[in-house]
């Protein structure tokens, strides 16, 4: 009964990494359709600012998404969970967010600052966590 469980495991983890690389991949045509409607739509060929930002936010969900892939390839080869992968994931989510703040909010208010120190304590933990794993590990 467990090997069938076991087998089953295995299958959900392949159907998964199947659908998580054709989301990497439709990712990726759309941040060329966003790239290119953004550079040739006008005819000075620049981006203004919230367009780099969406664009930087885009390709870092990608990186998300190609790690989350390699999270799962390595599952699937070694049979073991990798906390340092997925720890890397959450470091690069959280500075997707930090780099995708708006400074200013409706009306010109500016940010929150217990969102920002928040913000910055976890960066601080998912740093301290990963140096800890990479200083432990073999």
């Amino acid at each position: 009964m467990l090997e069938y469980i076991n087998k089953f495991e295995r299958g959900v983890y392949y159907v998964l990494m199947v659908l998580l690389a054709l989301v990497i991949f439709f990712g990726v045509i759309e941040l060329f359709v966003i790239l290119g409607m953004a550079l040739f739509s006008d005819l000075s060929y620049r981006l203004a600012n919230h367009e780099i930002l969406q664009l930087f936010g885009y390709f870092l969900l990608i990186l998300i998404g190609v790690e989350l892939l390699e999270t799962i390839k390595a599952y699937l080869l070694k049979n073991e969970i990798h906390v340092e992968i997925i720890v890397l994931v959450a470091i690069i989510a959280v500075a997707r967010k930090i780099i995708l703040l708006d400074p200013f909010v409706e009306g010109g208010e500016a940010l929150n600052s217990s969102l920002i120190v928040a913000l910055g304590v976890v960066i601080i933990a998912l740093s301290a966590s990963y140096y800890l794993i990479r200083k432990t590990g073999p």
